[in-house]
């Protein structure tokens, strides 16, 4: 039997983590992100692939510096250090896929103020 869950049920109405859904092997967040924001620096003990579906978004995954477009999907292996900005002009709206039924972030920059 198929599992319906609304959008507007999730955690922060974009955040879905399997195990609060029957122990699901995935977790994901549906992003909308305004122009000049983003995550700062942070990495996850685990792969995180980004479907980014439209708009503009500049990666910074380990060393490399990257322009992403709708269309297009990114992946920062497990370890690796990873943010992005949207340098777009318009939202930019974006799948972010945590390999885990539970996310686990490790900050690397400081909140800023």
């Amino acid at each position: 039997m198929a599992d319906i869950i609304n959008f507007a049920d999730l955690r922060d109405g974009d955040t879905f983590e399997g195990y609060l859904y029957g122990n699901v092997n995935v977790s994901f967040f549906l992003s909308d992100t305004p122009p000049g924001k983003g995550p700062r620096l942070h990495s996850h003990p685990y792969d995180e692939i980004f479907v980014v579906q439209e708009g503009k978004l500049t990666f910074t995954v380990g060393t490399e510096t990257v322009e992403v477009v709708g269309g297009q999907i990114v992946i920062a292996p497990a370890g690796t250090p990873h943010k992005f900005v949207n340098t777009g002009s318009e939202n930019a709206r974006h799948i972010d896929i945590h390999v885990t039924p539970r996310m686990e972030t490790t900050w690397l920059e400081a909140r800023p103020e």
